[in-house]
């Protein structure tokens, strides 16, 4: 059982400058052992959180001891517990995650236990930020029109999230229309220190998003986990993570004129990518720091995703404060982070000598070195210098399909789809923009990059350019600063002549939520197979994400957007050719319409102003009148409707009993399917629309939705049924056993019969047979998606077998009670031969205590063949989650036994 804190001696006093204190604190120089000097910051936010939280019970003395020696432990892959201050969900994430909540306290009615200690012990912040589909654009009441469609399709959910705020302790819910969630968490939500009841401790953040890690760009440490995982955290139970290696990402320099935040992190992203960093924290240190603000730091912490990072860490330093400052933090608050941080010696000060820091790894980036590119057409690691932007597009053409490839014949190359657009004539060729959206938390945090979009659009208009009107246009703010800011300085209205009009304020284009394009362009798109783009100022750009009509999709900062907006191609040199001709007939460069650093840095200085943000996020828990309006019970125990499309109570508790029901096997299991490398979390769970065919589609339709009101994935995570028969139903799933058909079907082996995924799996169970899933590397990158897991577990799905896994979705896998296994290096299923057409047996000890992290295991089929794989459970409490049947039974089952 939990005792005293055995750490309670080096409990200090925190006096304030002029006199009183601040409060107590644990002090980390208190400990005299000179390891601790040479830690990583990030480490010490660790090891800090470990001291506090230390009762021998859940986080023990040797778990403080491992982290203090972490540069002998860390390439030893030792496991330490991790308790975050905080946990931060979005709406796609949140509804499902209240749904377990209010599940759990159902499952503890039923089992005797009192249902109230369900509540989060940590505080919760929920914004809702993902419901915005862009049905409007180009118009100046895009997002009124949007929100009102917004509320009209997710009333349910919005319902059932405010009745979640009520009858939830800790938990702070922002309506829709406020903001993207990891922005509104960098300007608003981050307390950089908490002060709790006179006890000060560094703010630490888990979300159920993976760009969560934005909020790395403050000096607070943040990283997306599943959302299984998070409520854990909320339940109080600590994180079971191994103790990281850290690479030291030392910048210097500064970046050269015309070079944008963006450029700068798509750079980051392919050296990181290529050193490889799964795993691992990234910290930042270095004299560039000092000309990177906090808004650029932040853009290279979001992605931190993208190039596999835990985290992408930015030390707190003067730049932070002064940011604090200007997002309308209180000089007090201020004056509290920076005497808490300087007495825990866990603030950097540039001014003074620096302390040597040990890191496992080392890169650097000199900033003159970074030059203007994009990411795409399909993966935001894949860079391109704009300058070969043209040469990579062609290539693209050619080349067989594949992450850079679209296979298209060389004489159908330059193939024009005439098309009428509201009654015009109008053409369509490969490359041609239909969607330019300024989107994303990653970029609309950043006022240089948003104002420089802004003067770009200025110079184009009075230069008399225009946008195609069938392209697709459009801006969304991640809060309301942005909007007074625009504003402010005259330049919203140059956005909106160009038909960036604001469309809402949330994840937009970004996440899927693109809206459809105009009905003519879809069909010249596909009658003609025509290789359409988007360009998005976003972080991801996975094929099917954006929108299923765009096959080439490409990130690029907000100016280069509005750019290519007004080209209308990717298949264009800037260097060489113009953007378009203006008023007076002459040729317009992308040159002369580029602003200058010092034209933007001027904007920036005379229109981002402390009372926007205080005015913002003074108003922002008030809601807006629809949110006010709507009307919710009061019971802490949910009322579950059965005919609700939206929110239904899922199977994860039925005849659960206070037994855990132990490990299990895998015996003469078929393959559900075969896949290759790099199947994302869009593959497995899409967020976006519901294909018009799909069994989700069925289920809705029989259901009496109308096809308008389908809505998204994303929107209908409340409901396991459309989950489930959402689950491996995107339209571009390469499947082996399809032998080159593309899309979400499967083979039923046994008959040789082609069914959708979610039939497959059906009939598989109805015949009580398991399956398992081969996978090649990075199995579950993308997006931290609990229905990727949750999904497959629906679905039947006992066992993924793949080369490596994407960290947050394997900790899913076990969280749902799927067994996740490597194949060994330099194997896979080709290399095995392996057709997926035999069956599987994978035998597991019958007790958890017989089963060690990491031990190998043999599997072994019906056609005679039989390989070794690596168990995939890289903790103890990851064992204990697996003998429990999954993560919220293991906690209903502990938090009715501590009871007793």
């Amino acid at each position: 059982m939990a005792t005293e804190n055995p750490f309670k001696s080096i409990l200090k006093t925190l006096e304030r400058p002029d006199g009183g204190e601040f409060g107590k604190y644990y002090s980390l120089p208190a400990l005299n052992d000179p390891r601790i000097d040479k830690l990583p910051y990030s480490i010490k936010i660790l090891l800090e959180s470990a001291i506090r939280n230390c009762d021998e019970f859940q986080v023990k003395t040797k778990d403080v001891e491992k982290i203090i020696d972490w540069e002998n432990l860390a390439p030893k892959q030792v496991e330490i517990p991790f308790k975050p201050a905080r946990v931060l969900l979005q709406d796609f994430t949140g509804v499902p995650a209240v749904v377990d909540l209010a599940c759990m306290r159902d499952a503890m009615n039923k089992l005797g236990g009192d249902s109230n200690k369900i509540n989060p012990l940590v505080p919760v912040d929920l914004v809702i930020d993902h419901s915005v589909q862009v049905d409007v654009a180009r118009s100046e009441n895009a997002v009124q029109a949007n929100m009102e469609l917004e509320f009209r399709r997710n009333k349910e959910r919005f319902a059932f999230l405010k009745w979640g705020s009520n009858a939830f302790h800790n938990m702070l819910v922002v309506p829709p229309g406020s903001g993207i969630v990891h922005q509104v968490n960098l300007e608003y939500l981050g307390r950089v220190v908490f002060n709790t009841q006179g006890m000060l401790y560094p703010d630490s953040v888990v979300g159920t998003d993976s760009h969560t890690t934005m909020i790395d760009g403050l000096g607070v440490a943040g990283w997306g986990v599943g959302g299984i995982e998070a409520e854990a955290a909320m339940l109080g139970q600590p994180m079971s993570m191994v103790l990281p290696g850290v690479v030291g990402f030392k910048l210097s320099g500064k970046l050269r004129d015309g070079v944008t935040a963006t450029d700068l992190v798509l750079t980051v992203t392919q050296m990181l990518r290529k050193h490889g960093v799964v795993g691992k924290f990234v910290e930042f240190y270095g004299e560039g720091m000092s000309e990177l603000s906090l808004a650029d730091r932040a853009t290279i912490a979001n992605m931190s995703p993208e190039y596999g990072a835990t985290m992408g860490f930015f030390p707190v330093d003067h730049v932070t404060l002064q940011y604090l400052k200007l997002t309308g933090r209180s000089d007090d608050t201020v004056s509290m982070i920076e005497s808490y941080l300087r007495a825990n010696k866990m603030f950097i000060d540039y001014s003074e000598p620096q302390s040597e820091r040990v890191y496992s790894s080392y890169l650097g980036l000199n900033l003159e070195d970074v030059e203007p590119c994009m990411s795409g057409p399909k993966r935001p690691h894949d860079r391109v210098p704009l300058r070969e932007m043209k040469a990579d597009w062609h290539s693209c053409l050619d080349n067989k399909v594949g992450f850079k490839g679209f296979a298209i014949p060389k004489e159908s190359q330059s193939k024009v789809a005439e098309f009428a657009f509201h009654g015009t004539p109008a053409q369509l060729r490969h490359g041609d923009v239909v969607i330019a959206a300024i989107t994303s938390c990653t970029n609309t945090s950043n006022p240089s990059v948003m104002l420089g979009a802004a003067l770009v659009a200025k110079k184009a208009c009075e230069l008399g350019l225009e946008v195609k009107p069938w392209i697709k246009t459009s801006l969304a703010p991640g809060s309301g600063v942005v909007t007074k800011y625009l504003q402010n300085s005259g330049l919203q209205k140059y956005l909106n002549q160009l038909g960036f009009h604001i469309v809402g304020y949330g994840c937009t284009t970004c996440i899927g939520n693109s809206g459809d394009i105009d009905d003519a362009v879809a069909a010249a798109i596909t009658e003609n197979d025509i290789v359409a783009a988007a360009v998005l100022s976003g972080n991801r750009n996975f094929e099917g994400r954006v929108h299923p009509l765009t096959r080439a999709n490409y990130l690029a900062s907000p100016p280069l957007v509005v750019a290519y907006a007004i080209a209308g191609t990717v298949d264009i040199d800037f260097e060489t050719e113009p953007v378009g001709v203006g008023k007076d007939g002459m040729k317009i460069f992308l040159r002369d319409i580029w602003p200058s650093n010092e034209e933007v840095a001027h904007v920036v200085q005379t229109n981002v102003l402390p009372d926007m943000f205080k005015a913002t996020y003074q108003a922002i828990t008030k809601g807006n009148p629809m949110w006010n309006q709507l009307s919710v019970p009061s019971s802490t125990l949910y009322d579950w409707d059965p005919s609700s499309t939206y929110i239904h109570e899922p199977p994860y508790f039925k005849d659960m009993i206070m037994s855990p029901p132990g490990p299990h096997g895998v015996k003469g299991a078929y393959c559900l399917l075969n896949f290759g490398d790099s199947i994302t979390t869009d593959h497995i769970s899409p967020a976006g629309s519901i294909h018009k065919d799909s069994p989700a589609a069925k289920y809705l339709i029989e259901r009496g939705v109308d096809r308008r009101d389908f809505n998204s994935y994303g929107s209908r995570r409340g409901n396991d049924e459309i989950m489930a028969r959402g689950t491996f139903a995107n339209i571009r799933l390469v499947n082996k056993l399809l032998n080159g058909e593309v899309g979400p079907k499967t083979i039923h082996i046994p008959t040789g019969e082609k069914l959708s995924v979610f039939d497959a799996a059906m009939r598989y169970k109805s015949e009580g047979h398991n399956t398992i899933i081969l996978a090649g590397a990075e199995y579950g990158s993308g997006s931290s998606r609990d229905w990727a897991a949750k999904g497959p577990m629906l679905l039947g799905v006992k066992a993924v077998i793949a080369k490596s896994f994407e960290r947050i979705h394997r900790s899913n896998l076990v969280g749902m009670g799927i067994v996740p296994l490597c194949f060994k290096a330099g194997e896979d299923a080709g290399t095995l031969g392996l057709t997926g057409h035999e069956r599987y047996t994978i035998e597991l000890p019958s007790s958890v205590s017989e089963i060690r992290p990491g031990q190998d295991v043999t599997v072994v089929t019906d056609s005679g063949k039989s390989f070794t794989c690596t168990v995939r459970f890289d903790t103890e409490v990851e064992l204990a989650y697996f003998d429990h049947g999954g993560i919220l039974q293991y906690v209903i089952r502990n938090l009715i036994n501590a009871r007793q």
